[in-house]
């Protein structure tokens, strides 16, 4: 993915702690605190420009969203929405995945949300998949005991590979589909790629998965 360089990006984001909140390990066992309930939390690892988390909440008011982007020229554009939004139920974080278990304390998460990721084709990137087995240590690490991962692509090789790793791993399938969409399930939230994809023509994958 080509990224447009956005040199504004680090003041526009420093200038809005109250969204994209600053040194988040200083949070790590606390997020129940930031958000001032006791609601379930769900993480996006990948938010992107936060199309599906604006939307899933504002859709779920009683759970709180915190999304998870490495990149500043596109978080800054996840940040716009959520500040027209203002959406008390949702925070993000200007920082990399691989460190995850740097920022929640153990079992702090509900839910993980991996939507579209880079699927990394090339066998020797097989590390740097967000379904590799080092990431999905990470997520046991986090969530709370029987934790899910909510897994959405268009990619067909990224998909399975990924219902293979999560089978070696020894997690369990709770749904799939070969085709999302055909479902109309109307509590569907799209990301942005979703929605470009699936304009295209293409098929999307989505499954469901359980920690043991």
């Amino acid at each position: 993915m080509r990224l447009r360089n956005k040199p504004w990006a680090k003041d526009y984001i420093d200038a809005h702690p109250q969204y994209i909140i600053p040194t988040p390990e200083k949070r790590k066992g606390n997020w129940k605190g930031v958000f001032q309930n006791d609601n379930p939390i769900h993480i996006e690892v990948g938010t992107g420009k936060g199309q599906f988390l604006i939307g899933m909440a504002k859709q779920n008011p009683h759970v709180n969203y915190i999304g998870i982007e490495a990149y500043q020229s596109v978080i800054v554009s996840a940040l716009e929405k959520l500040i027209e939004e203002d959406l008390p139920n949702l925070k993000l974080l200007d920082v990399n995945a691989e460190n995850l278990t740097d920022y929640f304390a153990q079992g702090e998460i509900d839910r993980v949300y991996l939507n579209f990721s880079d699927p990394w084709p090339k066998p020797r990137h097989e590390k740097r998949r967000l379904t590799y087995k080092t990431f999905l240590e990470q997520y046991e690490e986090v969530l709370v005991k029987n934790g899910e991962i909510h897994f959405k692509t268009d990619n067909q090789g990224l998909f399975e590979y990924s219902l293979q790793s999560f089978s070696a791993y020894g997690m369990l399938l709770t749904f799939v589909s070969l085709d999302l969409h055909k479902l109309e399930d109307e509590n569907n939230i799209m990301t942005e790629y979703e929605e470009k994809f699936s304009e295209k023509g293409n098929r999307i994958y989505r499954c469901e998965v359980q920690f043991k």
